[in-house]
């Protein structure tokens, strides 16, 4: 589904104010797709009906403007913000007002922000901080060299292109300096982010932004703010006597960055050029580019090859899938899937335009995952939501629990079973592919047709290219080759693909751990923790990220909605969505409890037929 598609199929669900005009252009847009929420402001899509350009529209009401200091700090935010023009800023597009609302138009950020990016990763290795930073403190420089303090610089403020380009935004709290040496002294700032000297009212600078860079470097390696406590009393005290502490897994060029970033004088912390030049920048492997599916998976970092460097993993010995030969095992699987159970998932994902990154040879750390694979969690969080009979509450806030920014970065979008013989073959919303076998090992094939990635029994990963893959791999490329192709060329995947990324070759992905099939669904778990459940009667789904204590509920038309769980059992949901909630969280204890009955690819399991309505 194209963008305009996408902005069209949200605009027929609203039931007013689909189109936005300004009132002094006559400009039309369309509103489309709802973004978010944060403070006094909206954010839908808003494509222009004239250029079909897209854009972020942050809708504010002016109900909400009431008072001076609203309307002047809402001024404010938008001289600052259209002044700046830099690659590291998002970009600002116009403004304009009616009678009800400011809309100000915005550069897209399709992947959100470094606070979902730590949610779903909790830590960073050390090279993807240096891209993330470089990126920050160019912005930074750029915005102090036109005498911008941003003042909340934070996580949540820091956003991400398709690309992965780096974009600070949201200038709320931004302030101009007006004449050298001129100290501001308002105090603002967000807790886990603020600068002592803000917290002493001595009077505040461009430093300010230094400190707060020195907290998102530290909450990217180590997974949470270095001051952060339960009370912001607490937390304000804590900074106030510099009081951190920085765990021995973080490499001294690091430690030693962050120490200088958090000095409790001002005058003694680096300016953006010196942190630029900085030893922690060139102490280990600087990636230009990243790929997509660092937002979720660690990547394989790698440095060039030598005359001494290997270039990968070496392969590991394992049983073949079946003992006939490779063109007879192909040929029985064409001629077979023909009648193997199929399915499809639908939703739209704009592709990434990132440049490659150079050939390397391979040096990784996977993460350290819960050995349930946040099973555990999963139930936690269903059962704490289902606790609040969320169908129960009134439909008029349902919209409130609504949290599209939760959306889960990789689905199954298409499956194909051939379990009696082979195993489960499977296309994930990047167009890479996939198939746990029934011998228990995986093996995918990366969006690029090119980088495989292996998996035997016993979890240990090996990573090739397809056109050198070693001769244990043969038969199950081969395999993987032939469920490939049946998916591309019999099963329909409404949505936009995610095309092949340049930076695939670092890539790592999710994998299928287990799955089952019910007389009402098929049950699919990831290696990322996400729950998948696909229902055969009316088509729906439901995806369940347990990082994101959220789930994306996919109805019988096709409609894609994600909505943080916490705030379901808060707002309410349809009962439509409450019962597949019920249903996902059977099937977690099944997983759970049962894990002997599902281990083995195409069991089914026997359920509860009053769990679906």
């Amino acid at each position: 589904m194209s963008t305009k598609d996408r902005i069209r199929t949200a605009a027929s669900d609203s039931d007013a104010d689909t189109y936005i005009v300004d009132p002094k252009t006559r400009k039309t847009y369309l509103k489309g797709q709802f973004l978010g929420k944060g403070g006094f402001a909206r954010c839908y899509e808003l494509m222009d009906m004239t250029t079909k350009e897209v854009f972020a529209g942050k809708i504010v009401s002016k109900s909400l403007l009431t008072k001076q200091h609203q309307k002047e700090k809402m001024s404010m935010e938008i001289a600052v913000h259209r002044s700046l023009n830099h690659e590291n800023i998002v970009g600002f597009h116009g403004y304009f007002e009616d009678s009800e609302s400011v809309y100000v138009l915005l550069e897209i950020c399709r992947r959100r922000s470094l606070m979902e990016l730590r949610k779903r990763r909790r830590v960073l290795a050390e090279a993807e901080v240096r891209y993330y930073m470089k990126q920050i403190l160019l912005g930074c420089q750029y915005l102090h060299g036109v005498k911008v303090i941003h003042r909340d610089l934070k996580l949540g403020n820091i956003f991400l292109d398709d690309g992965l380009i780096l974009k600070i935004g949201d200038f709320g709290l931004a302030a101009k300096i007006n004449y050298e040496g001129e100290r501001k002294r308002t105090l603002c700032g967000t807790p886990n982010y603020i600068a002592p000297e803000i917290l002493n009212k001595k009077g505040h600078s461009y430093e300010v932004d230094l400190w707060s860079i020195g907290c998102i470097m530290y909450t990217l390696l180590v997974g949470k703010p270095p001051f952060e406590t339960k009370s912001f009393e607490e937390t304000y005290s804590r900074i106030k006597r510099n009081d951190y502490f920085i765990p021995p897994k973080v490499s001294p060029a690091a430690q030693s960055l962050i120490v200088r970033l958090l000095r409790s004088d001002p005058s003694e912390r680096p300016a953006t050029q010196t942190v630029l030049n900085d030893p922690f920048f060139s102490a280990g492997f600087a990636p230009t580019r990243l790929p997509l599916s660092c937002l979720t998976m660690a990547p394989r970092f790698y440095e060039k090859k030598t005359a001494t460097s290997t270039s990968g993993l070496p392969p590991k010995p394992l049983s073949l899938v079946n003992k006939d030969g490779c063109g007879m095992v192909a040929g029985h699987l064409k001629r077979a899937l023909s009648s193997a159970t199929t399915t499809t998932t639908a939703v739209s994902v704009k592709p990434s335009s990132a440049p490659p990154l150079p050939p390397t040879a391979t040096e990784f750390s996977p993460c350290t995952e819960p050995s349930d694979y946040f099973l555990s969690d999963l139930l936690c969080q269903l059962s704490d939501c289902l606790k609040k009979e969320p169908e129960k509450k009134s439909s008029k806030q349902w919209d409130e629990a609504e949290d599209p920014a939760s959306q889960p970065i990789y689905w199954i979008s298409k499956w194909v079973d051939y379990s009696d013989k082979y195993g489960l073959g499977y296309q994930l919303s990047d167009n890479s592919v996939g198939v746990l076998f029934n011998d228990n090992t995986r093996i995918l094939l990366a969006a690029d047709g090119e980088n495989l990635h292996y998996i035997d029994r016993d979890g240990h990963e090996e990573f090739h290219m397809r056109s050198q893959r070693p001769e244990h791999l043969k038969k199950k490329v081969t395999l993987l080759n032939y469920y490939s192709d049946y998916m591309s060329d019999h099963l329909l995947k409404t949505g936009a693909a995610m095309g092949p990324k340049e930076g695939d070759e670092i890539a790592r992905l999710p994998h299928l751990r287990s799955w089952f099939r019910t007389h009402n669904a098929i049950v699919l778990h990831l290696s990322l923790g996400i729950l998948q459940i696909n229902f055969f009667r009316d088509h729906t789904k439901i995806i369940v990220c347990p990082r994101m204590g959220a789930v994306s509920y996919i109805d019988e038309k096709s409609r894609f909605r994600t909505y943080r769980l916490s705030d379901v059992g808060q707002y309410g949901c349809s009962k439509e969505l409450a019962s597949r909630l019920d249903y996902g969280r059977v099937m977690v204890e099944r997983l759970m409890g049962n894990a002997a009955a599902v281990k083995g690819p195409g069991k089914m399991v026997k359920e509860p037929e009053e769990l679906i309505q």
